[in-house]
């Protein structure tokens, strides 16, 4: 089996987490005020589990497991309590809102989607629409069931 990992490939997933971090950071700070260094950190940590989880799937020869499945058993891994760094760690990465994430996420996403607008061209109107549907769908079907959570709780 080849393993498909090259130092130019690590360094560009380094050098995207870098700029995602400093970019949520800022988010975190502007938008929620938490404090920049405490959201940095946290960030970085955030993305070293991330590159962690993504250079291991690339060398474990399970070609059919997606990376989130290796950086989500890592992240709960340093998470457990009998983990040295554990407390430090959850402090660090509670001071990371999970919207300024999104928010960079999305913006490189839409970034991304206009770079590739012959592709999405291509997909034509039933695929704008199929697309529209799904957004929608989600939506609604994320606000009953917060309805209804909330309902049954009584918070309203």
């Amino acid at each position: 089996m080849e393993i498909d990992l090259s130092f130019k490939m690590v360094s560009e997933w380094i050098g995207i987490l870098l700029i995602f971090s400093v970019m949520a950071a800022i988010g975190n700070y502007v938008g929620y005020q938490y404090p920049f260094v405490e959201s940095l950190i946290g960030m970085f940590i955030l993305c070293l589990i991330s590159l962690v989880g993504l250079i291991v799937e690339k060398l474990l020869p399970f070609d059919n497991i997606p990376a989130i499945i290796y950086i989500s058993l890592i992240g709960l891994f340093v998470a457990l309590p009998w983990f040295p760094l554990a407390d430090l760690i959850i402090y660090y990465t509670s001071k990371v809102d999970l919207i300024s994430l999104t928010t960079v996420l999305l913006a490189y996403a839409g970034v991304a989607m206009g770079k590739d607008l012959g592709s999405f061209k291509k997909v034509g109107l039933r695929g704008i629409i199929v697309t529209f549907a799904v957004i929608f769908g989600t939506y609604l079907g994320s606000a009953v069931i917060a309805h209804i959570a909330l309902a049954y709780t009584g918070m309203i």
